[in-house]
């Protein structure tokens, strides 16, 4: 046996390095194709329709139509329907139907009031504002299916649409606009209007007005299309808290005054109280139950709905609660019928039967409204951003990562689709509805089936033109007492966002001054016009003037401006200096224990400081 003379040589011992993100899949890396939606096969269908299992399941009915007793209800736990989860044909038209019941006073009232009487009106016939009516619920049906379904861009990483039960509707914060660029346009003489003998200004119907407007959403429409391809951190950086909470409550301020106005009797030329002619009383005379603007029968009429929409939001089953609006509708409709308020010449007169483009209208560019409406459909996007994320949540999927951006970027780039297409329908730009989240909630079915249920029955609405009559039948307070209730709603969305500031000074001088010419300019009308005036013959100045006269009338875009301008001048305000808190009439510390304490405290302001930048 040799002998070793020498010790040998030692090999070092291998090395394992713990690669935390070496079985860990790539952003990048994860297949998004189960978010796109998907065509049922043929045993699929067999099995919903030809089973009994497929038309009802096992699902506790009762619990949608029980009422909310005090005492007596019993706390019932239904199961949740994910996003693909299996659901029962019956139970898929009774969500369906809720959700387009919690739809309808949404979609139905932009159109209403946007094709209404007077100087912020449209002033369009009982005809065309049927039309107007249907085309919003069809076009709403038809781009909620675009959002729920989902698709892929090609070979690329982005898509169209959500992929959930997100549902499109025309959105109230667009209505301030068309507003303030109508009554620009009939003080400029775009919309003709007359005065009747008692100096009454009579407006006439303005169909250029609404395809300018039109033609106008639809160029600013590229906007929100081209920032969906941004992250959505980054657009959160852009447009934070403090500045779309502001304009979002001072929309709800614009908007409850229009329903106030309708409350009181009307927002025609009645609105006005004139001492003579035919608008003495509203909504004209010889109107069956005519009364002066404010009187106690419009007011009482309009309670009558606010009231059953409380009544129902105390006592109601969670079938109820989804269509309180529709239901307080509904109740001051038969009380208005049985009354003798309202006539059915607008049912006579609306077709059986109607679809999109049967009336159309010259779209053109109106370049005044052009910045007013880049702002709204910023805000929208922001706010779509908010009701994708209560969406996501609501429906038991993750807020974070690269589905839940990858869900946000089609949700937006959809949004920015509708509002091309729904202009080309002849309606309004649309965007995501929040009101569904809560019925998701209420009811745990997020499931998309339940969604394009509700897409029919939107469609079938719009399609039978007789039912979008029924709302032109309703005297203008029982609208009244309903878009009140929805506007405030507005109001308290943005009181909410602002609820989640620090509240420094910084926050409360940069809300102060935005509401200051906001609410101003709401409360006020016109008030800050009369500044600038232009009497030559120039297209550019002329539609640069009337732009900024557009813009300073109209609050929220007002209140919108000054918010990003000071929060972006104004500088942080430090947290306030971190002192220890020490018990005075405990023992005394030395001052080796103070200084320990001083040291901690600020460490811990410090960081505090790091999070906020």
């Amino acid at each position: 046996m040799p002998e070793i003379t020498e010790a040998p040589e030692e090999t070092p011992s291998p090395v394992y390095i713990l690669d935390p993100h070496a079985n860990r899949t790539k952003e990048e890396d994860i297949d998004l194709s189960h978010t796109v939606g998907k065509i049922p096969t043929w045993q699929t269908i067999q099995e919903s329709v030809g089973t009994r299992s497929g038309w009802f399941g096992d699902y506790d009915y009762g619990f949608l139509c029980m009422p909310t007793l005090p005492g007596l209800s019993v706390q019932r736990t239904s199961p949740f329907f994910g996003l693909r989860d299996k659901l029962p044909l019956i139970l898929a038209l009774i969500m369906g139907f809720q959700h387009s019941l919690a739809m309808i006073a949404g979609v139905v009232t932009p159109a209403i009031i946007m094709s209404g009487s007077g100087i912020n009106g449209l002033n369009f016939s009982s005809e065309n504002r049927t039309q107007m009516i249907s085309t919003s619920l069809i076009t709403s049906g038809l781009l909620s299916l675009v959002q729920i379904t989902r698709f892929r861009l090609g070979g690329t990483p982005y898509f169209l649409g959500t992929g959930l039960l997100s549902v499109v509707g025309t959105s109230f914060i667009y209505l301030p606009v068309l507003q303030s660029s109508v009554t620009n346009m009939y003080n400029s003489g775009y919309c003709k209007s007359s005065f009747d003998a008692s100096g009454t200004q009579i407006f006439e119907p303005c169909p250029d007005a609404w395809g300018a407007y039109l033609g106008t959403c639809m160029v600013c429409s590229l906007l929100p299309m081209i920032l969906s391809f941004v992250p959505p951190r980054a657009l959160k950086r852009i447009f934070p808290p403090i500045v779309t909470g502001v304009t979002v409550m001072l929309i709800g301020v614009s908007l409850v005054t229009s329903g106030m106005q309708q409350w009181g009797g009307g927002s025609g030329p009645c609105a006005a109280r004139p001492t003579s002619g035919l608008f003495v009383d509203c909504p004209s005379v010889g109107s069956p139950h005519a009364a002066p603007w404010g009187d106690a029968q419009w007011i009482g009429l309009g309670f009558l709905v606010f009231f059953v929409i409380m009544v129902v939001e105390f006592f109601g089953s969670p079938f109820m609660k989804n269509a309180q609006v529709v239901i307080g509708l509904i109740v001051g409709m038969i009380v208005a019928v049985a009354l003798g308020y309202t006539t059915s010449d607008s049912i006579k007169a609306a077709p059986a039967v109607t679809f999109l483009w049967t009336t159309t209208y010259k779209l053109s560019i109106y370049p005044p409204a052009v910045i007013p409406l880049l702002i709204t459909y910023v805000l929208a996007m922001v706010e779509s951003i908010g009701d994708i994320t209560a969406s996501c949540e609501v429906s038991q999927l993750t807020v974070e990562g690269r589905e839940f951006e990858s869900r946000l970027q089609g949700g937006i780039f959809a949004d920015g689709v509708a509002g091309l297409l729904a202009p080309l329908m002849m309606n309004s730009p649309m965007s995501c509805y929040a009101q569904n989240n809560g019925i998701i909630s209420l009811t745990r079915c997020a499931n998309t089936m339940a969604g394009y249920m509700c897409c029919l029955f939107l469609i079938l609405m719009g399609v039978f033109s007789k039912f979008g009559a029924l709302f032109l039948m309703l005297p203008d307070p029982v609208l009244g007492g309903m878009t009140t209730f929805l506007f405030s709603s507005v109001v308290v969305s943005g009181i909410r966002i602002l609820s989640f500031l620090p509240w420094t000074r910084r926050e409360r001088f940069i809300v102060a001054a935005s509401l200051s010419l906001g609410l101003g300019t709401s409360l006020v009308p016109g008030v800050l016009t009369h500044m600038i005036s232009y009497n030559g013959d120039s297209p550019f100045l002329l539609s640069l003037i009337t732009s900024v006269n557009i813009i300073l009338d109209t609050g929220f875009a007002l209140g919108a401006i000054v918010s990003c301008i000071l929060n972006g001048l104004l500088p942080s305000d430090p947290l306030m200096s971190a002192e220890p808190i020490t018990d005075r009439h405990g023992p005394m510390l030395d001052n080796k224990e103070i200084e320990d304490m001083h040291v901690e405290a600020q460490s811990v302001h410090e960081s505090m400081l790091g999070v906020k930048h």
